[in-house]
C-alpha cells in the first residue's frame, strides 16, 4: 500500500562542508539556469547570449547605455493588433532612447520561461560614479532603519508593467512616459530628487502570446513569496536592489478603473499605519488625473475611477504576499498600488470586436496607465521627505524588534476597526540545519534579503536546547515583516471575513518540509549566513544504500539515478534502495542535490524504473511532475479522443483536461484497457469526477466550500495545504486513508450558505486515500493539492511515493 509518511530514517551524522559545488536552490541542478539565485541566473543567460550582464553596479554612475540585442521580428506577436508595441521591437525603442537621452539606461535583468530578454529602464539626471555611490550608501542606510540627509537622496519609484501578458498597455504608457522624461526639459527638477525604474514587459511571454500567464502556465502575480519563475526572482531583485518608496502594477481590465488601496483584510505583517497614509492619498491623487482626462460612460464608455479601500466592504484585499504590490512593502514601499485600466481588449474582446474598436481600446488604457504614473511621480516629488522618512521607520521598526503597532482608528478617512490586522513577532526562529528541506529554506529567505544567521555554540530558548549550526532568524532585523510572513503559520480569518480574492493562508515554516520553531528569547553568538551548509550525505564503508522520500531532492535524486540505470528497489515502506555497486553515482547525486543517504540491509521490494507519467494536469502540476525529474506527456480529452498510445504509460495523472464521459468509443476502450493493468495518480474536482465516472476506487468524493484554501494540520501531526477542498467517505473495501484531516490553522474555510463544506465538517475525513480498483488499476486520490502554484515543496515527496507505489503495483499485477 501507499505510504505518504515517510517513515523512520537512520540517523546520519552532520557532513562537513566541502568546496565542491552543491546545489541548495530551487531548481534541480546548480548546472542549470534555472537553479541559480536570480543575479547568477540573469548573469549567465546574458554571458550565454553575448548581452550586458544584468547587475545593479552601484558603483558606476548614470546614464549607462547598454546597446540591447535586437529579437527577432515577430509578425504574430498579439499586440500588434492592437496597435501596441510588439516585444520584437521595444530594444530597438530602448537603444534609441539611450542614444538620445542621457536620462535614460536600459540593462537586460534576466530572461522569461521562454527565453525573452526582460529589460529595466531607470530614468534619472546623470551621476557620476561617486554621486551613485553616495545614493547606494544612502540607501543603504535607510534599509538599516537609520535616518538620512533626506535632500540628498533620490527617491526610487518603480512601474512594473505587463505582469498578465495580456494586459498590454502599461507597457507602452511606460515607453511614453520615459520618453516624457527623457525629452522635457521640465523634467529636471523631478529627475534630480528621484530615480524611476520602469519594468517594461514583466511577462513577454504572454505579451507576445495573448496569454496571462508565462510560458511555463504560471499566474506571475501570484508567485512573490514563491519565487517559482525567472520573471518574479528579477521583480524580487528590481525591488531587493532599488528599494522603492512607491510602486504601481499596471494590469486590466476592471471599469472604471480600479486604483488600491484594498479592502481588508490587510497584510497584518505590514507596517499598515505608515502605508496607508502614504497609499490612500497616492490613490486619490491617481483618481484625480485619471478622471481629469476627461472620459465618460456616455462618450467613450469610461467609468469614474474606484478605490476598494473606500467604495468596497471586502473582495480586493492586501492579505496575501504573493502580488507585486502586496510583496513590495517589505522592501519599504509605503505607497504600493494595482492600477486596473478600464477598456477590456483581452480575451473574447480581442476576437471579436473590430480591430479599429480594439486600438480606441487600447489607447485609452495607455493613457489611464501614463496618467497613473504621472501622478505617483507628482506624489513622490511632493512628497519626498515623508515617505523616505517612512520607509526608514519601517526598517527601524524592524531593527528595534518593535510590536505590531495597531493602526490608530481614522488615521485616514474611513479606516475602521474591519482595518485593523496584527500579528505577534516572536524574538526570532530556530531552523533545524542538516536537511535539504532547511537549506532550501535559509537560501530562499537570503534570496529575499532577510537576514538568518548560524549558532556556533549550543543554546538555549524557551526551555529547548539547540545544537551548534542551527539556522536563527533573529526577528529584530529591518525585514522581520518579510521574515514573519513566511515562517508565522498564519492565521485562520475565517470567523472575519466573508470573501476573499485569492489564497488566504500559506506557510514556508509548515509547508516546505524544514523544523521551524519560534524563539521566545535569543541569547546566542551568530555568525551571518551568506548561503545554506551542504547536506549532502553518504555513509562510509560498503553496502546498499537507502534514500527516503521526505524532499524534493531526494525525487530528483532518485530519477536522476534511475535516468542513469541504476538498479532501484522500491520497498513496501517506501524507501528506495540501491545497492553498494551505485555508491559512486550516490555521492555525485548526494553532492549535487544535498540529499542524505542511509545504510541499508538487505532490501525486498519491486525493481523501480523511470516513471512514465501521462497527464490531464493543470500548469503547476506539469511544472512541479517535471522539476522532480519525472518524463511527463500532458494529454486532454481532444488529444485521447485524436488517438492515444497507452504502451509508454505507467501512471495516468489526472488534474485537470480529462472528461472521461466526453471521450468517443475508441478513446474510451483505449483508456478503459489502460485501466486493467495502469497506475492512476488523482487531484482536486477533476480527479474526484474521473473516479467516479470509471469506477475506480469505492469512495465518495465531498466537496467543501469552492473558495476554502489553506494550511491544515493532520491526524498524523504533519500539514498540507487546501485549495477548493476535499474529503472521501464511504471507504469499500481494500480501500486506505492515508491521510485524514484533523484542523484548519490559516487561511480562509467558511461552510457554504446551507451550512456544509466546512472546515468542521471535513475534521477526521480521508484526505487522501489509495487502494486498487476492481479493473487491476492502483490507484491515490488527493484530496489536498499538494502541488499548488509549486509552494508547498513539503508535499510534492507525497505526489512522487503515489507515482512510484501505483507504478511498481501496477508492474507487479501485469
Amino acid at each position: 500500500m501507499l505510504l505518504l509518511s515517510p517513515g523512520t530514517a537512520t540517523a546520519a551524522p552532520t557532513p562537513t562542508p566541502s568546496p565542491a559545488v552543491r546545489d541548495f536552490g530551487n531548481g534541480p541542478d546548480r548546472n542549470d539556469e534555472a537553479a541559480l539565485i536570480p543575479e547568477q541566473a540573469a548573469t549567465l543567460a546574458a554571458r550565454t547570449a553575448g548581452t550586458p550582464v544584468p547587475a545593479f553596479d552601484h558603483t558606476r554612475g548614470y546614464p549607462r547605455h547598454n546597446q540591447l540585442p535586437i529579437p527577432p521580428e515577430n509578425p504574430n506577436d498579439a499586440s500588434i493588433k492592437l496597435g501596441l508595441i510588439p516585444h520584437h521591437a521595444i530594444a530597438a525603442r530602448l537603444n534609441d532612447l539611450q542614444a538620445r537621452s542621457d536620462r535614460v539606461s536600459a540593462e537586460i535583468i534576466g530572461r522569461s520561461a521562454g527565453g525573452r530578454d526582460l529589460y529595466l529602464v531607470t530614468v534619472t539626471a546623470p551621476e557620476t560614479a561617486a554621486q551613485a555611490r553616495e545614493q547606494d550608501s544612502l540607501r543603504r542606510r535607510i534599509g538599516s532603519g537609520h535616518q538620512i540627509s533626506k535632500d540628498r537622496y533620490k527617491a526610487p519609484i518603480y512601474i512594473n508593467a505587463n505582469i498578465h501578458g495580456n494586459e498590454w498597455e502599461g507597457t507602452d504608457a511606460a515607453l511614453r512616459v520615459i520618453e516624457e522624461l527623457a525629452t522635457d526639459p521640465a523634467a529636471g527638477d523631478l529627475l534630480r530628487t528621484t530615480r524611476l525604474y520602469f519594468n517594461i514587459t514583466a511577462n513577454p511571454d504572454g505579451r507576445v502570446g495573448n496569454k496571462r500567464a508565462n510560458d511555463n502556465g504560471f499566474d506571475l502575480n501570484r508567485d512573490f513569496v514563491t519565487a517559482s519563475q525567472p520573471e518574479d526572482r528579477a521583480m524580487r531583485q528590481i525591488m531587493i536592489d532599488t528599494q522603492p518608496v512607491t510602486m504601481i502594477d499596471l494590469h486590466g481590465y476592471v471599469n472604471g478603473t480600479l486604483v488600491e488601496p484594498t479592502t481588508p483584510p490587510h497584510g497584518a505583517n505590514y507596517e499598515y499605519d505608515l502605508f496607508i497614509r502614504n497609499a490612500y492619498p497616492n490613490g486619490l491623487g491617481i483618481e484625480a488625473a485619471i478622471n481629469g482626462l476627461g472620459y465618460t460612460p456616455e462618450k467613450d464608455g469610461v467609468f469614474p475611477v474606484q478605490i476598494p479601500f473606500r467604495d468596497s466592504d471586502e473582495g480586493w484585499d492586501d492579505w496575501p504576499p504573493i502580488f507585486t504590490p502586496q510583496y513590495a512593502p517589505f522592501h519599504g514601499t509605503v505607497a504600493a498600488h494595482t492600477i486596473e485600466f478600464p477598456m477590456q481588449v483581452n480575451n473574447a474582446a480581442y476576437n471579436t470586436l473590430p480591430v479599429e474598436e480594439l486600438r480606441r481600446r487600447a489607447q485609452i488604457n495607455v493613457n489611464i496607465a501614463s496618467a497613473a504614473i504621472r501622478a505617483t511621480y507628482s506624489f513622490v516629488t511632493a512628497n519626498h521627505d515623508r515617505l523616505v522618512g517612512d520607509q526608514t521607520e519601517v526598517f527601524r521598526r524592524g531593527a528595534a524588534g518593535e510590536p505590531s503597532r495597531v493602526v490608530p482608528l481614522g488615521t485616514v478617512p474611513g479606516f475602521g476597526p474591519e482595518d485593523q490586522w496584527n500579528t505577534t513577532f516572536p524574538r526570532a526562529y530556530a531552523i533545524t540545519a542538516g536537511s535539504p528541506a532547511a537549506a532550501r529554506l535559509v537560501d530562499h529567505l537570503i534570496a529575499n534579503d532577510v537576514a538568518v544567521g548560524r549558532a556556533v555554540l549550543p543554546f538555549r530558548s524557551g526551555g529547548r536546547t539547540y545544537p551548534a549550526g542551527t539556522y536563527v532568524v533573529d526577528m529584530h532585523q529591518p525585514k522581520r515583516g518579510l521574515a514573519n510572513v513566511m515562517l508565522e503559520p498564519g492565521q485562520d480569518i475565517s470567523p472575519r471575513v466573508n470573501a476573499m480574492y485569492d489564497i488566504s493562508g500559506w506557510s514556508h515554516a509548515l509547508l516546505w518540509g524544514a523544523t521551524v520553531q519560534p524563539l521566545p528569547d535569543y541569547r546566542l553568538v551568530a555568525e551571518p549566513v551568506r548561503a545554506a551548509a551542504p547536506t549532502g550525505f553518504v555513509p562510509p564503508g560498503h553496502g546498499p544504500l537507502a534514500l527516503q522520500l521526505t524532499d524534493e531532492k531526494d525525487v530528483i535524486a532518485l530519477n536522476a539515478l534511475l535516468g542513469r540505470g541504476v538498479q532501484v528497489t522500491w520497498t513496501a515502506d517506501g524507501r528506495a534502495v540501491v545497492p553498494d555497486s551505485a555508491r559512486p553515482a550516490a555521492r555525485e547525486v548526494a553532492d549535487r542535490y544535498g540529499v542524505r543517504f542511509a545504510r541499508s540491509g538487505t532490501a525486498s521490494g519491486a525493481t523501480l524504473a523511470p516513471v512514465r507519467i501521462t497527464a490531464a494536469a493543470s500548469a503547476d502540476d506539469l511544472f512541479t511532475l517535471r522539476e522532480m525529474g519525472f518524463t511527463v506527456t500532458p494529454v486532454s480529452t481532444a488529444v485521447l479522443n485524436a488517438g492515444y498510445d497507452w504502451s509508454s504509460t505507467d501512471v495516468l495523472f489526472v488534474s485537470s483536461g480529462l472528461n472521461y464521459g466526453a471521450l468517443n468509443p475508441t478513446a474510451k476502450a483505449a483508456l478503459d484497457a489502460y485501466l486493467t493493468s495502469g497506475g492512476v495518480v488523482t487531484r482536486g474536482a477533476t480527479g474526484a469526477a474521473f473516479n467516479a465516472a470509471t469506477a475506480l476506487l469505492p469512495v465518495k468524493a465531498v466537496a467543501g466550500r469552492s473558495d476554502a484554501n489553506g494550511v491544515v494540520r493532520l491526524t498524523s501531526g504533519d500539514y498540507s495545504f487546501v485549495y477548493s477542498p476535499r474529503w472521501f467517505t464511504g471507504l469499500g473495501a481494500g480501500v486506505r486513508a492515508d491521510q485524514t484531516y484533523d484542523s484548519f490553522v490559516s487561511g480562509h474555510w467558511r461552510p457554504d450558505d446551507d451550512g456544509t463544506g466546512g472546515q468542521d465538517a471535513a475534521k477526521g475525513q480521508a484526505a487522501v486515500v489509495s487502494g486498487r480498483s476492481a479493473r487491476g488499476a492502483a490507484a491515490v486520490l488527493f484530496g489536498t493539492e499538494p502541488m499548488f502554484r509549486n509552494h508547498p515543496k513539503a508535499l510534492f515527496p507525497q505526489v512522487a511515493r503515489a507515482l512510484y507505489w501505483t507504478a511498481t503495483a501496477s508492474d507487479a499485477a501485469r
